[in-house]
Parts: C-alpha cells; sequence; structure tokens
C-alpha cells in the first residue's frame, strides 16, 4: 500500500479496522481486514499511524499501535529515517528513541496493561538493535527516564552519577517490571544471532556494558519478599534467567557479566521458598543446570541440593511417582533431573554424602512411577537417560582408574542394579485392554523407552557381566514356572539386548543352557494355546535369533527350537518373525542340520499351501533350506535337495504364467514371489566374503555346474528368468528381482548354481529399451558384471563390451542424444561407459558409436538434472587419467583425448565461473584435477576456455583468471585444487555467495 492509499483512511476508520481484527466474525472479513491493516503498517504513513493508535482508549487498537511501532523498526527502519550508505545517526533516529520510552513512561503512568507495554518494549528492543544506534547505556536511560518522568536526552546520560539503591528502590513496580522486559528482550534477540559474525560481536561489547545497572536492578526485583511484591519477584527471575543464559553464550567480557550477576544466585535460591512462583524459580535452576552449570558456585550447589533432598522434596517425588503429578512436582522432577545430570560425577564418587545420596534415591524413585515408560509423562525417559549417563561415567571412572578399585564403586555398582530392576517393570507391555487405547505415538514412545532400557543394559553389562546375565536367567525361569507371560516377555526383551555383549563368549552356555533354553517355554509356545500373548511368542522368537551363536555352540537345544519356530508360521502375527529366525537359525548352525533336510523341504511343501504365508516368509524359508544344502560336502549330493527348491519356485512360475489371463495382480505376484525366492536361494549358496583363497593350490574349476549335472539346474534358473522378465516386462519390482537373482555370480571366482554364463546378461540387457521398467537397474547390472572382472575367455567378454556399447549407442538415439529425456538411464549409461575402462578401453575407442557416446557424455556435464552430471564427471576423471594400453590404442587415445578435451575444458570453466551450485563443485573439480595432472595440452585448453566469449562471469578480468590458471597448474591435480575452484566460483558469482563462517 502507497501513501496515497493509506491516506484514504482517517484514523477513526484505522482504528475501527483494528477493533474489527480483534471482534469476531467472518472468515473472510478477517482475512480482508488484516490485509489491510498489512498495508497501513507497512506504508510510510505507518509511524504516524502507530503513534496514533497508541492515544486510542481501546486496549486492543493501543496493543496494535505498538505492534505497529514493533513491525517498522524491524522491517521499514530505511524507510523513515533516510539513512545514508554508511547508517549515520540522524536527527529523526533520536527522535525515534524519545517518542518510544515517552509512551512508555505516559502508558505507565496510566497503568497500561502488561501486554501493551511488553509490544512497546519489542520496538525498543528493535531499535536499540539497529546499527546505527549508538545508545550503549539503554538500561540507564531507562531508569533515568522513568525517574525523570520525561525522556532523558542522551547527551546528557554521561553526567548521570553512578545509581545507588536508592534511585532503583525508587521505581514503582511497573517501571522496574517494564526495564527487565526490555532488558530480557535485549539479552535473547542478541543471543539469536550468529555467534561469528561481527555485527554480534559489537552487540555483545554494548549489551555488556549494561550488566551493572541491570544487576542492581535485579537484586531490588529478588529482594522483593512480601506477598504483594511476588509479582515483581517473578519477572526478576525471569529476567535473571534470560541474563545469565546471555553471559553463558557471550564471547565479550563473559567472565565481567558472571562476576556482575554469579551474587544475585542467593537472592535466587531463597525464591524457591514462595510457592506462588515457584515454577518461575525451578525453571531458572533447571535452565542453569542444564546450559551452564559452571555459573553455580560450589555454595550455590549446595544450597540447592539441600533443598532438593528435604521432606517437602520427598514428597514431590512420592507424589510424581503415584501418578498424581501437578506443575510443582513436574517442575520439581525436571529440577531434579537437571541437577542430577550436572552432579552425576559427585552423585557417583560421593556415596557418603547425606545430601547426594538422597538425591540419588529420589532419581531412582523417578524411575518407578506408576504407569509405563515413556508414555504418561517424560520424566521417567529423563530419568533413564540420567541413569545411562551414570552408568557411563562409572564405567569410563573404572577403566581410567590407575590405582586399585575405587572404594565408591560397589554403591554405584549396587545402585545401576536397582536402576535395572526398576527399568525391567517399567518396560512390560500393557495388557490387550490397555494396549488397544494407545495411538501411534504412545506405541512409538513406549518403544523408544524400550530401546533406550537395552541400551543402558549393553553399557551395564561392561560393570556388572555375567551376574547380569545370571539374573535375567533368574528372572526368566521364575516367570516360567510362575506362568506369568508379561514379566517374561520383559526379562526375554533384556535378554536380546545383551546378545550382542554375550552371544559370542562360551562362558554364557551354562547360565543359558540351565535355565531359558532348557525349561519347557518353546515347548509350551510349539503349543496353540491363547494363554501365551502373541508379543511374549515374538519376542521369544526374536530371542532365537539374537543367540544363533549359542546353538552353533549347543546344537542339542536346536530340534526343540526350531519346532518352536515352525509351529510359530502357523499365527499370522509370529510368521515373518518366525522366518527371520528360521533363516537366522539354519544360516549360523548350517552343518550340523544337513541330515534334516528332507525334512525341512517336506515342511516347506507344507507351509507353501498356507493362505497367511506370503512371499517374504517363502522367501526366507527357501534361503535357510539352501544355507543348509549349501554345507552338504558333495556336489552331486546337493542336486536332489536343490532341485526340490526350484520345483517350488518353478509352482510359482506356472501360477503366473496361467493367472495371467484371469488376474494380472495375481500373476505379478506369483511371478515376484519366483524372482525373490531365487534371490535368497542364491544369496544363501553364494561363498562367504571372508573365504580363505588358497593362491597356492591350482585345482582346475570343476565342470559340474557348466557341463554335469548342475547345468540342467542351472538351465531351469534361466528358463525361470526368461519366462517371468518376458510376462512381466511392464513390473519395475520384477525386472529389479531379476537384476538381483543376475548379480548373485558376478562376485563368485568358481563356477555355481547362479554363476550364469556372460551372455545371459548380455542378452537380458539387449531385450531392455527405454520403455522397460526399471531399465536404469537394468544398466547398473550389466555395468556391474563387466567391473567384477572376467569368468570367461577374453575375446569373449570383448564381444560382449562390443556388443553393449552398440546398443547403448541406440540408447543414446532413441533419448534424442538428451540425458535429460531419462535421468536415470543416462546415469547408468554413463556408469557402464565409465566402468569398462581401462579394461575394454579398446572397445570403447574402436566402436562405431564412440561419437556418439562421448558427445552424449560431454552433454551431461550440461544439464540440469544432478545425477548424470555426476556420473558425466566421473567418467572424465576417469578417461582423462594415463591408461597403460598397446600402442594402437595409445594413438586412438590421444586423438580421442585432442578432440574431446577442449571442450570438456569450456565445459568445466564454464561451471566453475559460476554456472555451477556450490554443491557441484566438488565433483567437476575430479575432471579438472585428472586433466591437469595427465595431459601436457591443459593449460592451452584451459586457458582458451577462461579467454572465450562464452566465459559467463564479468566480475574477474584477465589478471585473476591468470592467477588462477596458474594456480591450478602448479597444483597438479593436488587436493588443494577443490578450494581454490571454490574460491575462484565465489569470484565469478561475488562476494555475497561466500558461506557466513
Amino acid at each position: 500500500m502507497n501513501s496515497m492509499d493509506a491516506e484514504k483512511y482517517s484514523m477513526a476508520d484505522v482504528e475501527q479496522l483494528v477493533k474489527t481484527l480483534y471482534h469476531p466474525g467472518l472468515p473472510e472479513v478477517i482475512t480482508d481486514t488484516e490485509k489491510n491493516l498489512r498495508g497501513l503498517q507497512r506504508s510510510p504513513n505507518g509511524w504516524q499511524i502507530a503513534d496514533a493508535l497508541l492515544q486510542s482508549e481501546d486496549a486492543n487498537v493501543r496493543f496494535f499501535g505498538a505492534l505497529t511501532f514493533t513491525i517498522k523498526a524491524n522491517q521499514d527502519w530505511h524507510e523513515w529515517l533516510h539513512l545514508t550508505m554508511i547508517q549515520k545517526l540522524t536527527a529523526d533516529t533520536i527522535a525515534l528513541l524519545y517518542r518510544l520510552v515517552g509512551w512508555l513512561i505516559r502508558l505507565i503512568k496510566a497503568g497500561e496493561s502488561a501486554l501493551v507495554l511488553k509490544k512497546l518494549c519489542s520496538a525498543l528492543v528493535a531499535y536499540y538493535l539497529r546499527p546505527s544506534s549508538t545508545l550503549d547505556q539503554c538500561v540507564l536511560h531507562l531508569i533515568v527516564s522513568f525517574r525523570e518522568g520525561f525522556p532523558c536526552q542522551l547527551e546528557q546520560l554521561g553526567t548521570v552519577s553512578p545509581l545507588d539503591w536508592s534511585t532503583i528502590h525508587a521505581l514503582n513496580e511497573l517501571q522496574a517490571k517494564t526495564i527487565m522486559w526490555f532488558a530480557s528482550g535485549i539479552v535473547e534477540e542478541v543471543s539469536k544471532a550468529n555467534g561469528a559474525s561481527i555485527q554480534t560481536y559489537r552487540y555483545f561489547e554494548r549489551v555488556s556494558s549494561n550488566t551493572e545497572n541491570i544487576a542492581s536492578l535485579l537484586r531490588r526485583a529478588l529482594s522483593s519478599t512480601s506477598f504483594e511484591d511476588l509479582t515483581l519477584t517473578a519477572e526478576g527471575v525471569k529476567c535473571f534467567q534470560s541474563w545469565v543464559m546471555y553471559a553463558h553464550r557471550s564471547c565479550v567480557d563473559g567472565r565481567s557479566d558472571l562476576k556482575l550477576l554469579r551474587p544475585l544466585t542467593p537472592l535466587a535460591i531463597t525464591a524457591l521458598q514462595h510457592e506462588q512462583i515457584y515454577d518461575e524459580v525451578t525453571e531458572l535452576f533447571t535452565d542453569i543446570f542444564n546450559h551452564s552449570p559452571a555459573f553455580l558456585t560450589d555454595d550455590n550447589v549446595g544450597t540447592l541440593t539441600t533443598f532438593l533432598s528435604n521432606y517437602d522434596a520427598r514428597n514431590k517425588v512420592s507424589r510424581v511417582k503415584a501418578g498424581d503429578i501437578d506443575e510443582d512436582a513436574m517442575s520439581f522432577a525436571k529440577l531434579l533431573l537437571a541437577c542430577g545430570d550436572a552432579t552425576v560425577q559427585n552423585l557417583a564418587q560421593q556415596p557418603d554424602n547425606p545430601q547426594l545420596n538422597q538425591i540419588s534415591f529420589q532419581l531412582l524413585e523417578l524411575l518407578k512411577c506408576n504407569g509405563y515408560g515413556g508414555v504418561e509423562d517424560d520424566i521417567c525417559s529423563q530419568a533413564l537417560e540420567f541413569w545411562t549417563n551414570f552408568t557411563e561415567l562409572v564405567i569410563d571412572s573404572l577403566y581410567e582408574s590407575d590405582t586399585d578399585r575405587p572404594s565408591w564403586i560397589e554403591v554405584a555398582r549396587q545402585r545401576i542394579e536397582a536402576v535395572i530392576e526398576a527399568c525391567w517393570v517399567r518396560i512390560r507391555m500393557p495388557s490387550h485392554e490397555v494396549a488397544v487405547t494407545w495411538d501411534s505415538e504412545t506405541r512409538s514412545s513406549f518403544k523408544i523407552f524400550r530401546q533406550d532400557v537395552q541400551d543402558l543394559l549393553q553399557s551395564s553389562f561392561r560393570l556388572l557381566g555375567l551376574d547380569l546375565l545370571k539374573s535375567l536367567a533368574r528372572l526368566s525361569l521364575q516367570s516360567i514356572n510362575e506362568r506369568a507371560w508379561l514379566p517374561l516377555e520383559a526379562t526375554l526383551f533384556c535378554l536380546n539386548g545383551l546378545a550382542d555383549c554375550v552371544s559370542d563368549d562360551d562362558t554364557i552356555d551354562d547360565i543359558l543352557s540351565q535355565s531359558v533354553f532348557n525349561s519347557t517355554l518353546f515347548a509350551d509356545m510349539a503349543v496353540a494355546t491363547h494363554e501365551i500373548p502373541a508379543k511374549t511368542r515374538q519376542t521369544a522368537v526374536s530371542m532365537v535369533s539374537s543367540y544363533t551363536a549359542f546353538f552353533e555352540r549347543r546344537s542339542e537345544h536346536l530340534p526343540g527350537i526350531l519346532n518352536f519356530l515352525f509351529e510359530s508360521l502357523k499365527f499370522p502375527a509370529l510368521c515373518h518373525v518366525a522366518a527371520k529366525a528360521i533363516l537366522a537359525a539354519c544360516s549360523s548352525c548350517c552343518a550340523k542340520l544337513t541330515s534334516e533336510i528332507d525334512v525341512f523341504l517336506h515342511q516347506l511343501e507344507t507351509i507353501e499351501t498356507w493362505d497367511h504365508i506370503d512371499v517374504s516368509v517363502k522367501e526366507r524359508l527357501i534361503g535357510a533350506i539352501a544355507a543348509i544344502i549349501k554345507a552338504v560336502p558333495k556336489e552331486e549330493d546337493k542336486v536332489a535337495h536343490l532341485s526340490r527348491l526350484i520345483d517350488c519356485t518353478e509352482r510359482d512360475v506356472e501360477l503366473c504364467v496361467k493367472a495371467v489371463e484371469v488376474s494380472s495382480d495375481e500373476s505379478t505376484k506369483r511371478g515376484i514371489s519366483a524372482l525373490k525366492c531365487l534371490v535368497s536361494m542364491g544369496k544363501a549358496l553364494q561363498t562367504p566374503d571372508d573365504t580363505v583363497i588358497d593362491l597356492d593350490v591350482q585345482n582346475p574349476p570343476s565342470k559340474f555346474w557348466t557341463e554335469g549335472q548342475g547345468a540342467l539346474l542351472q538351465f531351469r534358473i534361466i528358463r525361470i528368468l526368461d519366462t517371468l522378465t518376458i510376462s512381466l516386462k511392464g513390473n519395475g519390482e520384477a525386472i529389479e528381482a531379476a537384476c538381483q537373482v543376475l548379480r548373485i555370480g558376478y562376485k563368485e571366482r568358481t563356477p555355481g548354481l547362479f554363476v550364469f554364463p556372460l551372455q545371459i546378461t548380455v542378452n537380458f540387457a539387449l531385450a531392455s529399451n527405454l520403455e522397460t521398467a526399471r531399465v536404469d537397474c537394468v544398466l547398473d547390472t550389466v555395468g556391474i558384471c563387466f567391473s567384477s572382472g572376467a569368468r570367461e575367455a577374453e575375446d569373449i567378454m570383448i564381444n560382449a563390451a562390443s556388443t553393449i556399447l552398440n546398443h547403448l549407442g541406440g540408447f543414446i538415439q532413441s533419448m534424442n542424444h538428451d540425458p535429460s529425456t531419462d535421468p536415470e538411464a543416462s546415469t547408468s549409461a554413463i556408469g557402464i561407459v565409465e566402468r569398462m575402462i581401462p579394461r575394454y578401453l579398446s572397445c570403447l575407442l574402436k566402436s562405431n558409436d564412440t561419437q556418439t557416446l562421448l558427445d552424449f557424455i560431454l552433454r551431461a556435464l550440461t544439464v540440469p538434472d544432478l545425477m548424470p552430471k555426476r556420473a558425466a564427471a566421473q567418467f572424465w576423471a576417469t578417461f582423462m587419467r594415463r591408461h597403460e594400453v598397446s600402442e594402437e590404442i595409445a594413438d586412438l587415445l590421444r586423438i580421442t583425448t585432442s578432440r574431446y578435451g577442449p571442450p570438456l575444458c569450456q565445459i568445466l570453466v564454464r561451471k566453475i565461473a559460476g554456472e555451477a551450485s556450490r554443491s557441484e563443485l566438488d565433483s567437476l573439480a575430479e575432471p579438472l584435477k585428472k586433466t591437469v595432472f595427465n595431459q601436457p595440452p591443459a593449460k592451452l585448453w584451459l586457458s582458451e576456455a577462461l579467454n572465450a566469449d562464452t566465459f559467463p562471469s564479468q566480475k574477474v578480468g584477465p589478471l585473476e583468471k591468470r592467477m588462477w590458471l596458474h594456480k591450478i597448474m602448479n597444483l597438479r591435480g593436488s587436493k588443494g585444487t577443490n578450494q581454490a575452484i571454490k574460491d575462484f566460483w565465489i569470484q565469478c558469482r561475488g562476494p555475497e555467495f561466500t558461506y557466513t563462517q
């Protein structure tokens, strides 16, 4: 809204608009009113409007006037003040200061509401924080102005004698509150500023000059102890809190600020006795303990610990524990936790101190609140966090001690044991009746709390050792005998949390063998009964997955465990976690289960007919059986078992084909199931990554999988792949699964069931085009194939590489040579070409599509899409290296490099000179570094690019370009090149693009 539009409104009109805004009405009317008022506030007349509105009889209108002053001071300062470029202080700025202070004086005399005064203080804060403001002693200015009854002239402020107690005490309550509101606003705004900037440094300097005066005012406020003055004390506590937090962050003379404020702390502690302001004072010390504990002296901490351990404190903890949570009790609990965090070392190492001992006891009591951990309130979660930190400190102290075991460790150990016992109660699952009332957020909070308890257990195990495991084992037996299923679930959950700490330690075997794994638990759970809650069954199943190393050593428990797991598959809610446990157990103990393969296969053939068994369950079961088959010593003995597994997959293929005409969804489901089962089978049969290869043994590779019975099994798998990739060529999930099947054999170094002939991958790629679903995944698979190393004769590999490159040429033509047509496919295609260097560099340079491929990859550097751009940068970084090749290929490489080097440098220079975003610079640096280091003509190419008409920036001249080129060439592709590129980019874009440090 311009000044002419604003002048159409009289002040009466403006006042009526404000009243309309605060009066209930139609939404569209309120929206239009807000729009008009915003326009008036931002208009050049906004200053006068604010001034006039403050004269209204309506409190809402006066508030809007103060708000308008604040908005103008924050957003439109320059429009009214007409500042020069160096922001020289003018008479207008001084006039505004006097006007704002004058209004404060008038409104305080009139007994104005806190809401209006606070908003007017925010306008004064905005004024004070303007760079043009030279008023440093702002608190003193307000005190003197309030004393005199009119705004103090700035030139007279320097003659004011130091403030004495009588001057401070002469301020009435509203005046004192107003100054504290203003003072709080200043430090809160300054604390939001970027701490590393020069302007913030100046803010801190200016604000610190007011510390002595605000400390005097705070002393008056905190010393007010009569009932009628408690509101002033409350405001003093809040202001004190703001200034302490400011002093903690201040980088200018911070110690001086703390020195002036610290003597006020005993007064603030004394305020804890007043129930009316209890919340404000506890919040103050909670904040100090959490963010600036060093502010408190030892005497302060001693006084506070006495307060936190007295009779009244114990009553408050009892109320929190009983669930009778009022504001005072919650505030106290938060203060207790903050004090615990700040004094955790003393709490651990001074068990004989009665006050600290009582605080430790109360912190433990906070874990024993009624209800479920992390659900009703966050106090229990915070208490758990404290005890986890306590445990870590005890363990660190134990390991760092150069002397004998500290005497206080035993007491700390007992406390941690008590904490674990309390947590064990809090993590019990709710009954079904309670659980159904929980929303997703409540369930998530409870789950997080239980996970945090597991973290505590893992930390405490380093201190408690096997005693902790023994205690949990005894609890599990007790719960099993009492058929207390929910407490048992909590115990099993704790044991699961310790699995990573103990599973590889055979000293635990006797403990587990004589307790949970030798009990009737798994036999009881193998019987379908509603007595045992599903969550207890689920946690028991998870325990099997966690302790597979134990079953490797104690295989006598496997039959009962596996029987329990297979019975668990009958429960829809358990089948997924049970299948996962079966896979883990069979993979870990495969050598001990080879005699039971036929039993497993029979179970699989039965289970796959159940309606609730989905593909994820089936693929895990197939993976489990395949892992056992892999452990069979002779390849010939594996054939019959593998054939039955493939039969299972072929049944899905037959159903897929039959269902095509009836239900496309059912057909797709069956086809994807078959492919995922193949993936699971293949992964289970893979050679482990840590298998030792004996280079001295030169046994010829077995022909079993290429010419023998194994070849027939492999043919059946290839036929499944062909059938499903044709039937489901439009389904991305199916194509991705087929790619996973192909990739299984790429890392193998010996023939195997899933080590297919190279031509299978080539044919798979040739059957793809831009219309193929997940074509990028197909191309990535081809790239992985060629980068994984040769498995066939050299001539076959070269022919295959040439075929693939020609196919990529067709891909590029179908995209009209534009990488943006399909960024994912373009990225994958570039990746294939990059992975063929240097081994198949000859194929690239001799291809009929060499120019098509390289032009396309060069163009990819210029497209807006990030993925192909980065892939192209990586390709050129690889291509520009030195390659050891034959003389014939070296000649071709020199010709190709001479052709593409200049345009590559042209693009790189344009990007570095400002066309690229900052995040792209590191990837663009790689091809530049490799070019500079490996290509002799690089300096000429870069010089031509820097002086070309296409250079995008006018902010650097010939001298800067020469200096940068000289620096780049001297760096010779070293790491410093990246920073040189970033510096040049900033030069070309302008200093405003420099990151704020």
